[in-house]
């Protein structure tokens, strides 16, 4: 088991940049393809991964000082300190069942396929991490480690068919074919659900509102660089830095959302090849049968949708932790919520007008559920000690805690709490509900143009 920790965690050293690739570079040639041929689509993706990486990191990094000095102007203190992922995922590789979870992830993934239970093959194993600390905090929280091991298969199996139900969406969204994503922050669709069936029943929300769209209404203030320098001015103005340091704001913003679709591009460039020789390999072998890429969610960070959602809501993320009651996170680390845009793009077909509202709705799920979670990361930092720089009796949390509700549920169900069995059985219902949804929802390109042309059939009848 040693030696076994040991080379996996030999590879996760080498970053998913390489990582990734390399099991990319794998799939390929298993595939068929020509080894020059699969190791230039390996190359591309890494570049890809790790371009998207850096502007993902250079937004943040640009945008979350903002947030911090606007949550500073507002006076609020709250106690529990958000560390984001990186706090969470120490915590996780700390914990001495976690490399297990590579085995359960691949045995799941394995079975599923042989079963014709599900289309996607999961190669998205840098995030194994998030199988784990759920089966962790289960574990933690209900004193089962079989409690832990059993939500963590259900949640491969949730990843696996969100991959399914979503990959024809994302191949339109992206232009990449046979590709979905299988992370698990796409679970946020499931909860925001509701509140989009009901806006189906709203005319104003029934017109196409993406990217694209506005473009055509907007003109150049629909452009990419000139949204985030809207957007990035505003904010600087909101966190008070003055007319420089909003406007470097506005620039970097605007550098970020220039950057991100130009990026994207080499994802198709890199799982192009791949798609095409996968596809022939499965006909030959397997009677025609499709096999999905899952990979991570950066695959779909070149939608401005995402970036325009996620910002605007910064603000509304703050003004609710000064006022939810019983909340005791201020947002920082994990100011921008990537769930709720990605599963928000996913659902709405990249709905902006939608997203927006959804964000505003569900955000409070994200404080409480962040709340939650505060004594239990915290304890666990201390018995693992994992965390540099945390002290005993400090609180850490993470606030866009993703898959909050299933994790939380899930732990006090085990924990025999009553509210969250039937919490439970009303998740895997809107579960059921999505899958159904989703299959019957045209893609996004065509989706608002078949309301509109209801609409108007409807009018004229």
């Amino acid at each position: 088991m040693e030696i076994f920790q040991r080379v996996v965690q030999a590879v996760l050293d080498l970053g998913s940049a390489i990582f990734v690739p390399l099991i990319i570079l794998l799939l390929g040639l298993l595939a068929g393809m020509k080894l020059k041929k699969a190791f230039m689509s390996a190359i591309t993706l890494g570049i890809a991964f790790t371009g998207m990486s850096m502007v993902i990191g250079f937004m943040s990094n640009a945008v979350s000082p903002a947030s911090e000095a606007m949550a500073e102007n507002t006076g609020i203190h709250l106690p529990a300190l958000d560390m984001g992922w990186t706090g969470a995922a120490s915590i996780t590789w700390s914990w001495s069942y976690a490399f297990v979870f590579f085995a359960v992830t691949i045995g799941v993934n394995f079975l599923m396929l042989v079963l014709n239970l599900t289309k996607t093959l999961n190669v998205d194993m840098w995030n194994v991490w998030g199988k784990a600390l759920t089966a962790y905090l289960v574990y933690f929280v209900s004193g089962s480690l079989v409690a832990g091991f059993i939500t963590a298969i259900v949640q491969v199996i949730l990843e696996l068919k969100l991959g399914d139900m979503f990959q024809r969406h994302i191949q339109d969204l992206t232009g990449i074919p046979l590709v979905t994503v299988t992370h698990f922050m796409t679970s946020s669709a499931i909860v925001l659900l509701p509140f989009n069936m009901l806006m189906d029943k709203i005319p104003f929300f029934n017109r196409k509102a993406d990217a694209n769209a506005l473009k055509a209404k907007l003109g150049v203030f629909s452009e990419n660089s000139v949204m985030g320098f809207i957007i990035g001015l505003a904010l600087g103005f909101a966190a008070s830095y003055g007319v420089s340091g909003s406007l470097n704001l506005a620039i970097q913003v605007a550098t970020a959302m220039a950057l991100f679709p130009m990026i994207s591009k080499m994802f198709m460039q890199a799982l192009s090849p791949l798609a095409d020789a996968m596809s022939e390999f499965m006909k030959n072998k397997f009677k025609d049968r499709e096999v999905y890429i899952g990979l991570d969610w950066p695959i779909l960070a070149g939608r401005s949708e995402i970036w325009v959602t996620a910002i605007l809501l910064v603000p509304v993320f703050i003004g609710y932790a000064m006022f939810l009651p019983g909340n005791t996170v201020l947002p920082l680390a994990g100011i921008i919520n990537y769930s709720i845009a990605v599963g928000g793009l996913l659902l709405t077909g990249g709905n902006l007008a939608r997203m927006l509202v959804l964000g505003v709705i569900t955000l409070p799920i994200y404080l409480y559920t962040a709340t939650w979670l505060a004594p239990i990361l915290s304890n666990l930092a201390t018995k693992t000690g994992a965390v540099e720089g945390f002290k005993e009796g400090q609180l850490i949390t993470w606030s866009s805690f993703e898959g909050a509700e299933f994790r939380v549920l899930f732990a006090e169900a085990f924990n025999k709490n009553i509210y969250a069995i039937a919490g439970i059985v009303i998740f895997l219902g809107l579960f059921v509900l999505l899958n159904r949804y989703m299959k019957q929802a045209k893609v996004p390109s065509q989706r608002y143009e078949e309301k509109k042309a209801e609409n108007l059939a409807a009018k004229t009848a």
